[in-house]
């Protein structure tokens, strides 16, 4: 089987994804989901998601489409399209599916999937340590809405999209 058949087997639209999900819920695995821009892949996006996968039985990744990282990053965002990076994402081998979502949120994804775990970066902690902040998290409440769980996977400092965009930008 080759490497590109593999990846994009592993890109699912939101209804695909709905049947998987549920079909290995069922069977007793727990289903971790997380979303974001992944805009540049770095290392603090690969220690995030192989933490985040070793929570459960698989791991989903929501990615936000072009528009909504344009909305949330700014102009300019994002740097790589949405197909692009599903599959770069997908290529990963802690990742078991990925999906592309257009909401400003990933709650009415959250809300349709019901993954067992959701988990974001501990940047989105509030002022205790490794509790979310529900008003920047609003994923948060749909969450427990049906009784998830909502885990914190501490932030990598100094690496981020916008640092190393940033960087480039200083670059004689």
């Amino acid at each position: 089987m080759n490497g590109i058949y593999t990846t994009s087997r592993k890109v699912l639209s939101k209804d695909e994804l709905v049947v998987e999900v549920q079909r290995r819920q069922a069977a007793g695995e727990r289903g971790v989901f997380t979303n974001g821009c992944f805009d540049l892949l770095h290392l603090g996006h690969v220690h995030y998601l192989q933490q985040a996968r070793a929570l459960g039985g698989f791991l989903v990744l929501g990615l936000n489409n072009d528009e909504s990282v344009r909305l949330l990053k700014g102009p300019g965002r994002p740097l790589v399209p949405e197909q692009e990076r599903a599959e770069i994402l997908a290529a990963l081998s802690c990742i078991d599916y990925v999906t592309i979502f257009n909401e400003p949120t990933a709650g009415p994804l959250v809300a349709l999937l019901q993954p067992a775990i959701y988990v974001k970066g501990g940047d989105y902690a509030g002022e205790q340590d490794n509790v979310p902040d529900a008003s920047r998290l609003p994923e948060t409440k749909v969450v427990q809405a049906y009784g998830g769980i909502v885990r914190l996977i501490p932030y990598l400092p100094h690496h981020s999209t916008t640092e190393l965009i940033e960087a480039i930008k200083r670059l004689p």
